[in-house]
């Protein structure tokens, strides 16, 4: 019986194959709507990406609220994906709503600052603890102007990234290690440069590499989440980022901690949550209820130096920010979101329903007698293809499976539960209810008992 993973890969292809007609024969305007795209859109979508799903054609949506989404031919899902964390607190939450047809009626961008600009940046130093702000339209843009304040600060050139990151699309990131030698990631498109000329890449988790990779003082600056999430969710080992701290700043390097994703961790994100020191730290996605915004926060030490810097620049172009970055509507919004959806009391409910989904996902596990973990943190939890948790990238990357991955995602969609694309990661906001949660553990029992092995 060929398997893998625990699952008869013979049954679950024959079922994906049925699961696909399912898919197909019940969403005839998704299909018409993808056929029309197909003649002006690349791909046949707004942005490439969304073709990643395990569909037989693109999937369109109609709505979302809280969370939930409805599709172009009416069916409604229990939202899981949650936008990739753009929604992390659900669709359209109330005051949201509410703020933006209020807010949209006093105009979007005029390229100068308002009172919610000070109130959110005071409010993002008492939550992250640190003093000075920027913002930016995507993590991506906060990820890349960060990177160029460090360099500005620091006079070096070089930057380091765990092995298997993601963050944002920023090309110093896309350095793999392979054969335990630095190389361009092979997907980036378009790159002719030598990334690994300024990049460095060591895998998370080992305090040896991170020490070499930084004793020669060149490094402006350790880009990482503190906790990885987008090759699998990899978790710090005990004492990891206490050494890591060390040796960061023993070398004069600066440490730069992308939260976009751990932001799930608690109010604060996962510095605050575990007492990380960061020198700087980056915001996005949810900051804006889905807008598009990002902040990106300094240390008093590295505000009073990055001040310096562009003084002492000749006038012109920083390359730093876009016109409609910080624009009025979006500070607006962000103020909300902090004051009004990104609750403690919010949080708390977010954890609850990620532990009882972690726990149910657990419980499946040992019944089907399957060699896979679960990982959570906070509102967000993860299963994977492997027996013990991921220590690092090349682990977590080792034990994914793609087709795999698409056949439960397809079997989840089919019966109403929609899961991210990629991988196996789920999220909960302060709407979802138990018994969507319940929902879903229903969903892949039911297809674990059709392709498990016995």
């Amino acid at each position: 019986m060929p398997s893998r993973h625990g699952i008869d890969i013979s049954k679950a292809q024959a079922l994906h194959q049925l699961e696909l007609r399912r898919f197909a024969e019940s969403r005839p305007r998704s299909r018409e709507l993808s056929r029309s795209a197909e003649r002006h859109l690349l791909f046949g979508v707004p942005l490439h990406w969304m073709e990643d799903w395990s569909t037989p054609f693109s999937l369109y949506l109609q709505a979302a609220s809280g969370a939930e989404v409805r599709d172009a031919d009416g069916h409604v899902y229990h939202d899981f994906c949650l936008g990739d964390t753009g929604a992390m607190f659900g669709h359209a939450p109330d005051p949201w709503r509410q703020a933006l047809a209020r807010e949209a009626a006093d105009g979007v961008s005029a390229m100068l600052p308002t009172a919610d600009a000070v109130w959110v940046a005071e409010e993002l130093s008492r939550r992250f603890g640190l003093s000075h702000w920027q913002f930016a339209l995507s993590a991506s843009d906060a990820n890349r102007f960060a990177i160029r304040w460090a360099r500005a600060m620091t006079g070096r050139d070089k930057v380091l990234v765990f092995n298997g990151c993601y963050h944002g699309t920023v090309d110093d990131v896309f350095v793999d290690l392979v054969d335990g030698a630095p190389r361009r990631r092979d997907s980036l498109l378009g790159q002719v440069y030598d990334l690994t000329r300024h990049t460095r890449v060591v895998e998370f988790n080992d305090l040896p590499s991170l020490e070499a990779a930084l004793a020669d003082g060149e490094v402006a600056c350790v880009l990482a989440e503190p906790a990885m999430t987008n090759i699998g969710m990899v978790l710090p080992q005990a004492g990891f980022w206490a050494g890591a701290q060390d040796i960061i700043r023993r070398h004069g390097s600066l440490l730069l901690l992308d939260e976009t994703h751990t932001i799930s961790s608690g109010p604060g994100g996962y510095s605050q949550a575990y007492g990380l020191r960061p020198d700087m730290l980056v915001l996005g996605k949810p900051l804006a209820g889905g807008l598009p915004a990002a902040a990106y926060g300094f240390s008093a030490e590295l505000a009073a130096r990055a001040q310096q810097a562009k003084r002492a620049a000749p006038p012109g172009h920083s390359g730093i920010g876009t016109t409609l970055t910080a624009n009025r509507l979006t500070l607006a919004m962000i103020r909300v979101m902090l004051e009004q959806v990104m609750t403690d009391a919010a949080y708390q409910h977010m954890f609850l329903m990620s532990q009882q989904l972690a726990d149910g996902l657990q419980t499946l596990i040992q019944r089907y007698r399957l060699p896979w973990c679960v990982t959570r943190i906070g509102a967000r939890c993860e299963f994977q293809f492997c027996a013990r948790p991921p220590q690092n990238g090349s682990q977590a990357g080792a034990s994914q499976d793609a087709e795999l991955e698409g056949y439960i995602h397809l079997y989840l969609l089919n019966r109403g539960a929609l899961i991210t694309p990629f991988h196996n990661m789920l999220l909960t906001c302060p709407a979802t209810r138990a018994e969507q949660v319940e929902a879903l553990l229903a969903a892949l029992d039911g297809w674990l008992e059709q392709v498990a092995c016995r």
